[in-house]
């Protein structure tokens, strides 16, 4: 464990002076990327997307339910997943609850899987989530934006957060999808019900769409790493002292999971009450 100084209240103030202008410097920026974000060219969608919801099937149109901004989080739950990917159920904790305040911000959201709708609506119950899902199972939604890839598009090497990735054609071969958890790929794979070959043709992602005049546009994606900011757990480990507290294995698991087998010192299912 590193050892910290410790130090008078002055002494603290003046250090803690210091970091507050660097991250001074950090907000000025995250807003000139958010104002370049919001300036990127649009692109018309031109196929007819169809999903199933629980209110029945609906168009890529539908999703927007009356507003003009749409932003869909691609959760990693394929056809042959029997449960969804630990990262993406993390980061939806996050997000499930803030859909009622972006929606009266004239922004939709959805998360939007393959897996079929019955698969979906069962993790969502388990999960006790709120925010709407859709399933595109059939569509290729997912393949169009660059979330979900065939087999052979993998045996060659897929197109994945704008670069392109060697051939995989066997499991020593699965990309790291973490940095603290190198070994995620296969770890991930078998908590999600999979082999790891099958895991990794999902990826996650954030798209973002507009609606002018009945046309749906295409503004902005993100892919790998692009959405940790929206990991609201990170958020609050990276302002913990020691950080994240990564020990190299999977370190985080789905919030029904941990209990007393857990790695992460005093986590339990009880932990609030």
């Amino acid at each position: 464990m590193k050892k910290h100084k410790v130090v008078s209240r002055k002494e603290w103030t003046a250090a803690r002076k210091e970091l507050l202008k660097a991250e001074k410097q950090l907000t000025r920026r995250s807003d000139e990327v958010a104002r370049q974000r919001q300036e990127l060219p649009w692109v018309k969608i031109e196929k007819d997307y169809q999903f199933e919801t629980d209110q029945g099937k609906a168009s890529l149109v539908d999703l927007f339910k009356g507003r003009s901004q749409l932003l869909i989080y691609h959760f990693m739950f394929g056809p042959d997943y029997k449960a969804g990917c630990p990262s993406c159920s993390a980061i939806a904790d996050g997000f499930n609850g803030i859909t009622i305040h972006l929606a009266n911000h004239d922004v939709m959201f959805w998360a939007v899987s393959r897996a079929p709708l019955k698969q979906l609506q069962e993790y969502k119950r388990r999960m006790g989530w709120t925010f709407p899902w859709a399933s595109s199972f059939g569509s290729d939604f997912n393949y169009d934006f660059n979330v979900s890839f065939t087999k052979e598009q993998q045996r060659k090497g897929i197109e994945y957060n704008y670069r392109r990735e060697p051939p995989m054609d066997f499991l020593g071969d699965a990309p790291r999808l973490s940095r603290s958890a190198p070994d995620g790929p296969t770890e991930f794979a078998a908590a999600s019900g999979t082999d790891v070959n099958t895991y990794v043709r999902e990826r996650p992602g954030l798209s973002a769409f507009a609606l002018e005049d009945g046309v749906v546009y295409h503004t902005y994606s993100a892919y790998s790493r692009g959405v940790d900011g929206l990991w609201g757990m990170y958020q609050w480990l990276d302002r913990a002292p020691k950080g994240r507290n990564e020990d190299g294995d999977l370190w985080w698991k789905r919030h029904d999971e941990y209990g007393s087998k857990s790695k992460s010192k005093g986590a339990s299912k009880d932990c609030c009450g």
